[in-house]
């Protein structure tokens, strides 16, 4: 079987862990290939007194299927410490983690890389990206700089040494000299480091290897991405983007699968649009609409708590991703969070010091500057949570589908109803 990635097609949040897990129990791998406990998944399992709620962060949303091998790939950072607390918190309530593996090529984050995401982040000011703080970036730094350390370091304590020795020699300049802060002593990085060692052997393995073998056995490997199209490293709204490649390319370099086995991108988009941290958002709303979305959809970060920035729908965007991603199917999500509005507007195009542009503006400060231009859909009040199939559902609801379908350049394969696993309705198999 080939391989499958899932995309986030907006600024993330979008629900991509709701759509791995409903594909999770047809599936055999689920590869976390992107990021790292910058971003999470939050899966709820079960209704009413027996429903779940698990928040993932640096696990693959597979974690919590029985059976499935759940993968973080080569193109992941690690925070060994947030690793295990993940873990540790998952047994406690029973899930079964042993299936776990990491790729030896994985990047680890140090205490080091944290501080200096912080204190940059506060040095900055008001041109600050928002990140989170948890030393992603200063981490994917190293790495393209050639002094990162990897998870398989940790296994030959003169090769950890060595380059924790290499790397404190410019970071600890850094931090004394440009923002007055101690510098770590390496036996300190090295003890935080080699103290994981242990624990983490049994789940370390060559991943690429692993997952190509899968490959050929006829199994079916499904990639999901952290963060979204949008906030790639290379393909987003640039500087306020993550530090990684969160698009389809992104999941062969990340994992190690070549792209002649990605056959199926689909693309996680909402039923309407958010974003968290800085950038330009075009459709972003500050009004009782903006809030109406935040408060009905529980818009609050996973990993961050931080409320996320609301807007409508945005059709260039979505646009966009699958022209960049080559989506081959989108998952709408959330539609039930627009029940109760009269009118649903969605962004068809942007509006740029008078000109009008059905696609991305090319240049930044564009994009900056663009003005939504709306095309109103009639509402519906009826609940929908119950709906598993589309002529389930209202007439409006029907049309703002296939209306969103028509912009955004794939078909919608699956809608998302509600926040149980089993509230999706199914239009065209995804597996």
């Amino acid at each position: 079987m080939p391989a499958i990635a899932i995309i986030g097609a907006q600024w993330g949040d979008e629900g991509k862990g709701k759509a791995t897990d409903v594909l999770g129990s047809r599936v055999d791998y689920v590869v976390k290939f992107n990021g790292g406990n910058n971003a999470g998944h939050t899966v709820v399992i079960g209704q009413g007194e027996s429903q779940q709620k698990y928040a993932l962060h640096l696990l693959p949303s597979g974690i919590l299927t029985p059976g499935v091998t759940p993968v973080i790939g080569n193109g992941v950072v690690i925070d060994l410490g947030v690793l295990f607390e993940e873990i540790d918190g998952l047994e406690a309530r029973g899930v079964d983690t042993s299936l776990l593996k990491i790729s030896a090529s994985a990047h680890v984050i140090a205490s080091y890389n944290r501080t200096l995401d912080k204190v940059t982040e506060r040095f900055l000011g008001s041109r600050r990206l928002g990140t989170t703080g948890r030393g992603i970036g200063p981490t994917y730094a190293d790495k393209m700089n050639r002094i990162g350390i990897r998870v398989q370091d940790l296994f030959d304590d003169g090769i950890l040494r060595q380059k924790v020795e290499g790397v404190l020699e410019l970071k600890g300049q850094i931090l004394t000299k440009v923002y007055n802060r101690r510098a770590p002593e390496v036996d300190e990085i090295v003890e935080e480091l080699s103290s994981y060692a242990e624990r983490l052997a049994p789940y370390v393995v060559d991943s690429g290897l692993l997952l190509n073998q899968a490959l050929d056995r006829g199994e079916t490997v499904l990639l999901e991405a952290g963060q979204a199209t949008l906030l790639d490293v290379d393909h987003g709204t640039y500087p306020f983007v993550t530090s990684s490649s969160a698009t389809a390319g992104g999941a062969c370099t990340g994992s190690g699968i070549p792209p002649t086995r990605l056959d199926r991108v689909i693309g996680i988009v909402k039923a309407y649009t958010t974003r968290v941290g800085e950038g330009p958002f075009p459709t972003e709303l500050h009004d009782e609409f903006g809030e109406h979305l935040r408060t009905t959809g529980a818009e609050f970060g996973t990993t961050t708590g931080r409320p996320r920035r609301c807007g409508w729908y945005d059709t260039v965007i979505a646009r966009y991703a699958s022209r960049v991603n080559g989506v081959t199917d989108f998952t709408l999500t959330k539609l039930d969070v627009l029940t109760g509005l009269e009118k649903v507007p969605v962004c068809v195009a942007y509006d740029v010091d008078g000109v009008r542009h059905d696609e991305m503006p090319v240049n930044q400060s564009d994009f900056h500057h663009a003005k939504p231009i709306y095309e109103e859909l009639d509402g519906w009040t009826e609940d929908i949570s119950g709906c598993r199939t589309v002529e389930e559902l209202p007439a409006a609801a029907r049309a703002y589908v296939a209306r969103v379908e028509e912009l955004s350049g794939a078909r919608i394969s699956a809608i998302g109803v509600g926040p149980a696993r089993d509230a999706t309705i199914v239009v065209h198999d995804l597996a």
